[in-house]
């Protein structure tokens, strides 16, 4: 907790301790308690007050349970329990009511978590799990900067394409790289990869938000989002293919709306279809980065969404992307005729790698990850830099050499990856 503490007591601390209002609550701590190692002893009765008044003579835990059922005003009442506690003491709370303003305002006060009664076992180990992973990782003092929120659409001209592996590594750049919270929303319901991408479980995040759009509010996005590292968080899911999508889109676009909240960059893996059936969904979208291949069926299709965004959301920035390009005299149509039929230039063109993609996909990593310093990365780090720079800017046709005064931006971290230019003239 982030409230001011008392000095701390020389007294061995306890991994574990909570305070229940009811036996129900208590009842449903204990076997988990001991599930992660702990005495089913430490769970008391007597909620927030038992707890002020227990804590206030003896030692604090490492992570402290406390149920505020019966507190009539839970944030004076938090404060009075950080007076009381160590510095260190990570707090996961209880109650319920169901308001994202009290579940905002409790973690801003220093809170780990706020679970909702009656507690769910899955959510509870879920907390103690990040209780503990947060009691051992590193204090780094993050610099707070306020910077526009970057958001963009990576989309397919065809399937197969490659604008998944596309969407996921410029979220894994942006986040790990560019030291950006990012929420990555795969909205293929039925058959998206952004999770398994990341060797992560989908979890039913996604489809409970189609389901019941009226649920999506911060406190659902905190919950519903499966994390990839401390900076990236994905929303996915493999609904069952027997089961069609039933929705209006405004479970997207509050998706959407959410994410701003609470990421400072936001990356949709959006099917074409969608943008057919919703397309609303493009309208606070700053980038939209089209993946194509040389072929006459995607040249089509090109010049089809185009089409739809000069009629559509003109005010979008787009980046055209050929990707898993083969050699030239391999290609159905080389890049000058495509370029000729879509009536503009390709921005990048990221050439095909199998041996980098079969291995990203083993190691359950990104492309971008997994490849490095390879040339099949770079491009993907210049479109990066690029979609930053219409965040930042407003503006991403400023040449090169016109980035000035950028080192400590995530354009600058970005443009810091690349190889070195010396580097690549030795390996001619």
């Amino acid at each position: 907790m982030n409230a001011p503490w008392t000095a701390g007591r020389a007294t061995q601390r306890d991994p574990f301790v909570a305070f229940a209002c009811d036996e129900t609550t208590a009842e449903a701590l204990r076997p988990i308690a001991v599930e992660q190692g702990w005495s089913p002893e430490k769970v008391h009765k007597g909620g927030l007050r038992n707890a002020v008044q227990t804590l206030s003579v003896s030692a604090s835990p490492n992570i402290l349970f406390v149920d505020l059922s019966e507190s009539g005003d839970p944030l004076n009442d938090i404060n009075a329990l950080a007076e009381v506690c160590e510095p260190g003491t990570i707090v996961i709370a209880a109650g319920q009511v169901n308001d994202v303003r009290l579940y905002r305002d409790l973690v801003a006060s220093g809170i780990q978590d706020y679970l909702l009664k009656p507690l769910n076992p899955d959510v509870v180990r879920e907390a103690f799990v990040q209780a503990q992973a947060a009691l051992t990782a590193p204090k780094l003092a993050e610099e707070t900067v306020d910077r526009p929120h970057c958001a963009m659409a990576v989309i397919g001209t065809r399937g197969g394409v490659g604008a998944s592996t596309i969407a996921t590594s410029l979220a894994w750049l942006l986040s790990n790289k560019g030291g950006r919270t990012t929420g990555f929303l795969d909205l293929d319901v039925h058959f998206g990869t952004g999770a398994l991408a990341l060797d992560l479980e989908p979890g039913r995040g996604l489809t409970d938000a189609i389901e019941n759009p009226s649920r999506i509010d911060g406190l659902f996005i905190e919950r519903a989002m499966v994390r990839a590292s401390d900076k990236l968080a994905v929303l996915s899911a493999e609904a069952p293919i027997n089961s069609p999508v039933m929705t209006d889109g405004s479970a997207f676009f509050q998706l959407q709306e959410e994410l701003r909240h609470a990421f400072e960059c936001t990356v949709i893996d959006l099917p074409r279809a969608m943008l057919v059936q919703h397309p609303a969904l493009i309208s606070d979208v700053q980038t939209a980065v089209i993946v194509t291949e040389f072929t006459l069926a995607a040249a089509r299709d090109a010049i089809r969404i185009l089409s739809w965004f000069k009629s559509n959301a003109p005010q979008t920035r787009l980046f055209i992307v050929a990707n898993r390009v083969h050699p030239a005299s391999q290609l159905e149509i080389s890049r000058k005729d495509f370029e000729g039929s879509i009536e503009r230039k390709v921005d990048f063109v990221v050439p095909f790698d199998q041996k980098l993609t079969a291995q990203a996909a083993k190691l359950g990593k990104p492309v971008a990850e997994a490849g490095k310093n390879s040339k099949t990365v770079a491009p993907l780090i210049q479109l990066a830099e690029s979609v930053v720079e219409v965040s930042e800017t407003g503006d991403a046709g400023a040449g090169k050499n016109d980035r000035k005064g950028k080192g400590g931006s995530l354009l600058g971290k970005l443009t810091a990856l690349r190889p070195k230019p010396e580097k690549a003239a030795k390996k001619k």
